[in-house]
């Protein structure tokens, strides 16, 4: 609805609130292929696996996870800016989880990432950049997986250095018996660090 009319004659419409879309994420969003970072059979080939919680500590069934990465030399599928584009055969760099009906769990085929330059050109840990989409929220969340045995690189990013230390944790894939563990909380205890980006 137009709300005042300038002198020119011109409509002024105001901003209307967002609205939640959903929950239709996995609708049309998910394929076949999304989860696989790589090929199966890639050499290096690890498993990421977690639980997104809401802020009651209960799973979100309808969410989408989208991941973007270098290959384990730090050089992504399409960006050649970064020392050439990668020469893993099938690496994709992107990936994505989610499930109409799901059980709020995700999992990720991919191999872990080598370093890249970061702000002020200083290498940043392995990491994989994460953005998550879920039930009830109007705009999108961005974190990262950080990998709890890359301690001396972790050390060293200049990233992760801007998080208070006591926060950290929440950032780090731990080693688990099929790959690594990494849980999502949007809220409450534990909740994972998210970027304003």
């Amino acid at each position: 609805m137009p709300r005042t009319y300038p002198d020119d004659g011109r409509l002024i419409y105001e901003t209307t609130p967002s609205q939640t879309a959903g929950p239709y994420f996995a609708i049309g969003l998910t394929f076949e292929a999304g989860p696989w970072v790589v090929p199966e059979g890639t050499p290096g080939l690890i498993r990421i696996s977690g639980t997104v919680y809401d802020g009651d500590g209960e799973p979100i069934p309808d969410h989408v996870i989208e991941t973007w990465q270098a290959d384990g030399d730090g050089r992504f599928a399409d960006l050649h800016g970064h020392g050439g584009r990668s020469q893993l055969h099938g690496f994709r760099g992107f990936g994505r989880s989610g499930r109409e009906d799901g059980d709020g769990t995700f999992e990720l085929f991919t191999v872990k990432p080598g370093r890249v330059p970061g702000p002020g050109g200083k290498l940043q840990a392995p990491h994989i950049d994460v953005t998550l989409m879920a039930r009830g929220m109007l705009n999108r969340t961005v974190t990262r997986i950080y990998f709890a045995d890359e301690q001396a690189a972790n050390a060293e990013d200049p990233v992760l250095a801007g998080v208070p230390g006591e926060r950290r944790a929440t950032l780090l894939a731990q080693p688990a018996d099929d790959g690594y563990r990494f849980d999502i909380r949007l809220q409450g205890d534990d909740e994972t660090v998210f970027f304003d980006v």
